[in-house]
This record gives C-alpha cells, sequence and structure tokens, in this order.
C-alpha cells in the first residue's frame, strides 16, 4: 500500500454503513454500487430488487433485518461496505463489524426526532474511535435550514459535526450543494453526475459564513489553522484539506455530507471524500494496536452467513496474505483450514481468483471455530488482541418446540446456525420449567429468527410464551407421619418415617437433618428418605417447586424384612404431603432488577409503565456520559416483563433498552396467587 499525493493512502477499504432504521442505508448502497458501475441499475429495497436486503427473509419482513455487504471499485481502489440494519433489535449484528473497518458513514434524515437513536450510534462509534463521517439523507425533502438541524444533532456527539457542504435551495427544496472545503457549487442532476458550477453570487454570503464556521471547528484541533483566522487570513486549500483528513482520521470531528441516496445525489463527492480522507488498512491496524509490517496473515472474524455454497465466514485482512488452503488459528485453541475465499455481493458469492492481501475484506468457506467478534492469524503466536463489543443482553424470550420429536436433533443443528449468523440470540434450557428458550432483542427479532429456521434450515417450530419459574415455601413449622405398609406376598413393602418441617429464609434452599434415635430407621434408608423428600418438593400442593425449606428425620420403624429403599421413599413423600397441609403453603415469584437507559424526556412515561406492571422504583439518574438521558433502575416481577421492551421502545421511538438480573423470589398472595395456581401450578395440572 502507497501513499500518494495529498495524502491520500491506497488499497482496500472497508467501510460500515450504519444509522437510524428508515434512514435509507440500503438505498445509499444502492446508489453508490450504481454510480461506481458494479451494478447496471439502481434496485428498490422496498420491491426487494437492490442487492442488499435480497434474501428471501429480508423481502418478507422489508430490510433492515440482516447485513449486507458488497463491494465496488473506485478509482482504482476496492471497497467493501456492510449494511448494518439501524433497528435496537438487530443492532447486535453491527457489534462485530465494526472493529475491523476503516470508517464508518452514518446515515440520517434531516429531522431532528433522529438525534436520539442517532445519539445511541455515535456514542458506540466515539467509544471505538472509529473514523465517521455523516451523512444527511434525503436532503431533497428536508424542512428548514440544514444549520438548524444540526443544531439538534450537535449535543448528541461528543466531537464537532463539521457541516463540508450547504444545500442550494429553491422555492424551499435542495437543488444542489455547495461544498465549503473547495468552494465549488454543484447542481443535482437525477441519477447523473452533478453539475459543477460557480458558487451563485446569491450564495456567497451564505457560503461564506459557512466556511468560516467549518474553519472554526477545525481550528481548535490546529493552532496555525487557528493563528490565520484570527489573522484574517485565508488558509490554502491544501491546508484545509489536511486538516480535514487528519482530524477525521483521528476521530476527533465528524464531517457531514449531503444527498438523496434515491435520486443518487451526493454520492461521488461522498465516495471522493472517502478516497481522500479515511485512512486505509495501517491506520486501522495502528488504532487496534497491530504491527501493519508483519508478513504474518492477521485478521477478524466479522460476520458468518449460510447460502447457497454453504457457511461464509467474513472476514477483514489486515496484514499478509491469505491464501485457499491455508491454516488459520483463533482463541481458544480454534484450528480450521480455510477452503475457499469468496467475494459477497449481497447473496450472491463469487470465486475470488488471488489471494487475500492486507485490507481485502472476503468471505472464507467452511471454516469453523471462529464466531464473529473473533481474531485469526496463521500463527498462533500473532493472534491480535481485538475487543468486539459483547452482544447485548437478550431481553424478549420464547419457548420453542417441534411438533415431532424426531426433528429434535434437526432443531438443534439449525439453532447452532442460527446463532453463529447471530450472536445476539441466545438458546437457554430452562431446567425449572423445562422449556427450550429462544431468547432475542424484541419481537421482531424473534419473529425473524423462527422465519429463518424455517426458510434457510429447513426446521419449523411451535413458539409460546416462556413460562415462569414460580416456586412454593412454607410460612409454618409442621410435623406429620408417613407409612408406606403393602403386602403383596412373599417380601411385602414397609417404610415408616416422621418429619418435622419448617421454612428457612428466603434464598437458603432445602437443608435435611435427622435426628433418629436407636437406630429406628437404618442409616442405610436414610439417604432414601431424603431422596424421597426432595422427590416431592419437585412440585408442592400448588403446583411449583418447594424451596426455602428445612426438614428433620424424626423418627420411624422398619421391618426386617419388608423394608427397603423404596418403601422408605414412599414414606417420605406421603410424610411430605400430609405435613405441608398444616405448614401453610404460600406462592413466590421471581423477581428481577431492571435498569433503564432512556432519554430524559421519556423517564415519566417509563415510570408509568413499570409501576403499571407491578414494579417498584429504585430511582433514577442522569446516565453518565450520555447527556439528556436517564438510567432507572426498578424490581419488577419477571411475569410482568413480556411486553417491557415494547412498551419501552413505543415510548422512546425505539432507543431505549435495559438490562436485567434475577434479584429474588417474593411471596404472592390474594386472588393474583389464585389466578397464578390456576393458570399455571396445580389448576393448570388438573385442568390437563
Amino acid at each position: 500500500m502507497n501513499d500518494t499525493a495529498g495524502g491520500r493512502v491506497g488499497g482496500p477499504r472497508c467501510i460500515a454503513i450504519v444509522g437510524p432504521q428508515g434512514s435509507g442505508k440500503t438505498t445509499l448502497l444502492e446508489a453508490i454500487l450504481h454510480r461506481t458501475g458494479a451494478i447496471s441499475r439502481m434496485g428498490d429495497p422496498q420491491e426487494g430488487t437492490a442487492v442488499g436486503d435480497s434474501s428471501p427473509v429480508a423481502k418478507q419482513f422489508h430490510g433492515g433485518v440482516e447485513l449486507n455487504v458488497a463491494s465496488c471499485e473506485f478509482m482504482g481502489d476496492t471497497y467493501t461496505f456492510i449494511d448494518c440494519p439501524g433497528s435496537s433489535e438487530f443492532a447486535g449484528l453491527m457489534n462485530p463489524v465494526l472493529p475491523a473497518v476503516d470508517a464508518a458513514i452514518v446515515v440520517v434524515e434531516p429531522d431532528p426526532g433522529r438525534a436520539p437513536a442517532l445519539q445511541v450510534i455515535l456514542k458506540q462509534l466515539e467509544e471505538m474511535n472509529i473514523p465517521r463521517l455523516l451523512f444527511v439523507n434525503k436532503i431533497d425533502a428536508a424542512q428548514g435550514g440544514v444549520r438548524e438541524m444540526l443544531e439538534y444533532f450537535q449535543p448528541v456527539s461528543e466531537h464537532p459535526l463539521v457541516l463540508r457542504q450547504i444545500p442550494i435551495w429553491k422555492d424551499g427544496i435542495a437543488i444542489g450543494t455547495i461544498d465549503l472545503a473547495l468552494e465549488r457549487a454543484y447542481i443535482f442532476r437525477e441519477h447523473a453526475e452533478a453539475e459543477v458550477v460557480e458558487v451563485p453570487a446569491e450564495e456567497l454570503k451564505r457560503e461564506r459564513e459557512a466556511r468560516f464556521s467549518m474553519l472554526e471547528k477545525m481550528a481548535d484541533y490546529d493552532d496555525e489553522l487557528l493563528e490565520a483566522l484570527l489573522s484574517d487570513m485565508e488558509p490554502p486549500t491544501e491546508k484545509v484539506f489536511e486538516d480535514l483528513r487528519e482530524e477525521m482520521r483521528q476521530g476527533l470531528i465528524t464531517p457531514v455530507l449531503l444527498g438523496s441516496a434515491k435520486n443518487e445525489n451526493g454520492i461521488l463527492r461522498l465516495l471522493k471524500s472517502l478516497r481522500h480522507d479515511v485512512g486505509g488498512v495501517r491506520a486501522t491496524c495502528e488504532r487496534l494496536g497491530i504491527d501493519p509490517d508483519q508478513d504474518v496473515a492477521t485478521g477478524h472474524v466479522m460476520a458468518a452467513f449460510f447460502l447457497q455454497q454453504g457457511k461464509m465466514t467474513l472476514a477483514r485482512l489486515f496484514t499478509g496474505q491469505l491464501k485457499e488452503g491455508a491454516t488459520i488459528f483463533g482463541a481458544n485453541d480454534a484450528e480450521t483450514r480455510v477452503g475457499g475465499l469468496f467475494r459477497l455481493m449481497g447473496q450472491t458469492a463469487s470465486k475470488l481468483d488471488s489471494a487475500m492481501s492486507a485490507g481485502d475484506t472476503a468471505a472464507l468457506a467452511r471454516t469453523e471455530g471462529l464466531p464473529p467478534g473473533t481474531a485469526f492469524a496463521t500463527e498462533k503466536d500473532a493472534i491480535p488482541n481485538i475487543e468486539a463489543p459483547e452482544p447485548p443482553q437478550p431481553v424478549y424470550g420464547l419457548a420453542i418446540s417441534v411438533p415431532d420429536s424426531k426433528d429434535e436433533v434437526k432443531l438443534s443443528e439449525a439453532l447452532q446456525k442460527l446463532l453463529e449468523e447471530d450472536p445476539s440470540l441466545a438458546v437457554e434450557h430452562n431446567l425449572d420449567t423445562g422449556e427450550l428458550v429462544l431468547w432475542g432483542q424484541g419481537e421482531m427479532h424473534l419473529r425473524v429468527a423462527i422465519d429463518k429456521l424455517k426458510q434457510k434450515f429447513g426446521v419449523t417450530v411451535e413458539a409460546r410464551p416462556r413460562s415462569i419459574a414460580f416456586k412454593e415455601t412454607i410460612r409454618k413449622p409442621a410435623k406429620a407421619r408417613g407409612r408406606h405398609k403393602k403386602q403383596t406376598g412373599g417380601h411385602g413393602q414397609y417404610g415408616d418415617v416422621i418429619l418435622e418441617i419448617k421454612p428457612l429464609k428466603r434464598g437458603e434452599g432445602f437443608k435435611f437433618t435427622e435426628t433418629i434415635h436407636g437406630g429406628v430407621v437404618p442409616k442405610q434408608y436414610i439417604p432414601a428418605v431424603e431422596a424421597g423428600v426432595i422427590e416431592y418438593n419437585r412440585t408442592g400442593p400448588l403446583g411449583f417447586p418447594v424451596v426455602d425449606i428445612a426438614v428433620n428425620l424424626a423418627d420411624g420403624s422398619y421391618h426386617t424384612v419388608d423394608s427397603s429403599e423404596l418403601a422408605f421413599k414412599m414414606a417420605a413423600r406421603l410424610a411430605m404431603q400430609e405435613a405441608m397441609k398444616d405448614a401453610e403453603p404460600v406462592l413466590l415469584e421471581p423477581i428481577v432488577k431492571v435498569v433503564v437507559q432512556a432519554p430524559q424526556e421519556a423517564t415519566s412515561r417509563i415510570v408509568q409503565i413499570i409501576t403499571g406492571h407491578r414494579g417498584q422504583i429504585l430511582g433514577f439518574q442522569p446516565r453518565e456520559g450520555w447527556p439528556g438521558w436517564d438510567t432507572i433502575e426498578a424490581l419488577m416481577p419477571e411475569m410482568e416483563m413480556g411486553e417491557l421492551i415494547n412498551e419501552l421502545r413505543s415510548a422512546t421511538a425505539g432507543v431505549g433498552s435495559f438490562t436485567w438480573t434475577f434479584d429474588h423470589l417474593q411471596e404472592v398472595t390474594g386472588k393474583l396467587a389464585e389466578e397464578i395456581v390456576v393458570r399455571f401450578g396445580r389448576g393448570a395440572a388438573q385442568a390437563a
């Protein structure tokens, strides 16, 4: 990779396209591919004719549910673009992608209401120090001035948003832009390159003011430029471009460009900004702490796809060369062989004619043990240490099953592939409820996942709301005898025990003791008594597992011929059954601690949502490092959490989130307890 004039770095680039849902990211990718000649005509994501969002699942859900990958050539350089979903339900797909990209295009509509969603994305990019530029899409439909719009957006960015262009208005419609660095005007032509003209005389004053504002923000990081401005000296054009380039590469500023992806307006200026201002793989290596000059092949896995050709692992190569057949190593002693190298273009994979070189992004065929977010190398001791953001904690779960038990193995294999494609999904075998639970980031996330199981992996599942792990305990001590006596000819069955039960403090679980004297119950039968108690406790009188109870074997008797382990186990069950009647069984429900992150204007509404679900607010405070956001902590019954994520996102324009952890078990009494027992416990079992 060689530096060329003007500080531009050549070679392959990898660019993420991110932004709020509905901002036009996939349309922008389509416009870039068309403008660079990678495709002959622009498709429409809504019609399923675009390169991105062209899979059967994306078509069914009208896009925005998967990563889209496509490459093109522009002025001698290769660019791979990764279009990331904008919905918070699918944001986890972006996490493994970001560490390896050279820069991100943040696409946003000229709508101040998009500020909270924009903040979520910018915050992640800023924390990872990823160079970024803001592309204000749909500028032809903007209402009001762009600089006024940036006044709404600037508070959600830690770094200055530097307006690189201003629109040219005619009858309230943007018909072109003025480049403040080049001081040239560009008149839009639909689906064609803009016409370059001199800055119109009536726009000169506005252009000079906007240009000075741009230079002023850049001068905060360059004393030489600041001195020139204070001296009323016009800085050389080369100096302006140098500062734009260096300050963007260091993540100090976020340049703002304007356009309309649907009409292909502003696309060429965007591409030229990427070409001149974005550093290549060397800069990315330096950001990640990787020696860019090493000969060993090192890289990072960004995603996994299951296509017609089989499993494809999307990877970015940082250093060296990677050939088909090479052995690569990953974390946890993973070792795999590269079965082939492919270029992805949406759902199409085409074989590469040559090896991957530093900076290339390609799909590795038939590699195993390298999930998205992991680094690899051709030598074990050269694996880069790259920290990819962890997948977000799942917040919405459904119990799933196959209609025919013989398909359970097939389901297990399909779920493994599903989780490889989307690490923000999770599968839990819940021991308390006996259910297989598919977890995700929301209702739509799981709908897409279940559809993928059917459409992509050939497994149809039945889904239903997951069960809650209710428990029961006792309020007071009790004592009872259990005698199992049966004569069946020959040896009979005889077991006799007296059990004392008493409640324990919440969370102490189960304790078993014995205080027998004189061998009234032989020692070899005591474990059978305990086993019988444990077996009974799996389903108490209300229909739920019994917890926080102490059981003492106080007395009993045996028969030298007819006693057995089975007889004493049955006697223990009978004693528990009788004792529980007098111990006042009570229902327990799991309570979870919820930590909600949301814009401050939604805090009062969120408090209402939580309290409306029997929640207890513990407090709220400003979210650290997030201007305009609050952190709300609360305790909530787990059974009330089913719709929490949907209501939270509805109250926050889709940007609110929460994490949760089990906190304690709490008594439920009265009518609610009766309803739970009828629906899920003893009443449900009797009805069945």
